[in-house]
């Protein structure tokens, strides 16, 4: 039960990205760099083993992460926040298509079958009336969501190394963030808010998801964090009074269901095969029961 708490307190924590992003007056460059250099700060002193010297993967994967925030950040300022977040989203799309290439892992058939249903529910996030900013949030997002996928290919081919990939990845985001800034001035409310997505959003979601993660089910943990995806748009809405379009929230549901698909067919699968190679039940007993004593 403590596991699962620590997962589901990690998908609250993400969840708040779009309603402190939303809040803040700073510009979008300004807010990826100042909660990226805080995050990365936060996990060098809190993790030791990020304190290593990167290798070429851990950087290469870093990079992809640094993309990854920085162009989620960007979305979230440009278009509405379920726009950015359910694009993001369609990461594992983008997945499928490159595990071949990076990882030689061919996708599954149920795998397959959901690539036309992201695509289906990515097309929806279009379909809505969109000003000439939301149209380019919802591209960035679609980026983000890219980028997304190579670190999660990176991550999987790092295992052990993965801690360090991140803390990097938040540095190398600062980096590339923080000299595009030209917002205005900093209140105590933006530092404030910058301050919390950095140690709380980032920073610590990632340490008790980590130690969530490692004591439940992968396919219970993937299903527990799609709980992020769903409260992010009713932060957003009781910070900030937005609302998604119509089409946004049917795109949601439609992403939403693909991943919950992918995640649990090959579950099901194996258990429709062990079913099927267990042996026949006697005559004249229940499916499950022994047969009686002669």
């Amino acid at each position: 039960m403590k596991a699962r708490l620590q997962i589901l307190l990690a998908a609250l924590l993400w969840s708040t990205a779009g309603a402190a992003i939303k809040r803040c007056a700073l510009d979008g460059w300004q807010i990826a760099g100042g909660r990226s250099l805080v995050a990365g700060l936060f996990l060098l002193a809190a993790v030791p083993a990020t304190r290593r010297r990167p290798t070429r993967t851990v950087f290469l994967v870093s990079v992809a992460y640094a993309f990854t925030v920085v162009l989620f950040v960007n979305a979230t300022k440009l278009t509405t926040a379920a726009n950015a977040i359910f694009i993001q989203d369609i990461a594992p799309l983008w997945v499928l298509l490159l595990s071949p290439l990076l990882l030689g892992e061919r996708p599954t058939r149920g795998e397959l079958l959901a690539v036309p249903v992201y695509a289906l529910g990515l097309s929806m996030f279009f379909l809505d009336e969109l000003s000439g900013g939301q149209l380019t949030g919802n591209l960035v997002a679609l980026a983000s969501g890219v980028a997304f996928a190579f670190t999660i290919v990176g991550l999987r081919k790092l295992r052990e190394d993965g801690p360090a990939s991140l803390a990097w990845g938040n540095l190398l985001a600062a980096a590339m963030a923080l000299p595009f800034g030209a917002g205005p001035s900093p209140t105590g409310l933006d530092l404030a808010l910058v301050g919390y997505l950095g140690v709380f959003q980032l920073g610590v979601s990632y340490l008790v998801f980590t130690r969530g993660i490692s004591a439940t089910p992968a396919v219970e943990g993937a299903l527990l964090v799609l709980l992020e995806p769903i409260l992010n748009p009713v932060w957003t809405y009781f910070a900030t009074g937005e609302r998604p379009g119509p089409w946004a929230l049917l795109g949601g549901a439609v992403v939403l269901a693909a991943t919950a698909w992918r995640t649990l067919a090959p579950v099901l699968g194996l258990r429709r095969k062990a079913a099927a190679l267990s042996p026949a039940p006697a005559p004249g007993t229940a499916p499950g029961r022994a047969p009686p004593p002669p």
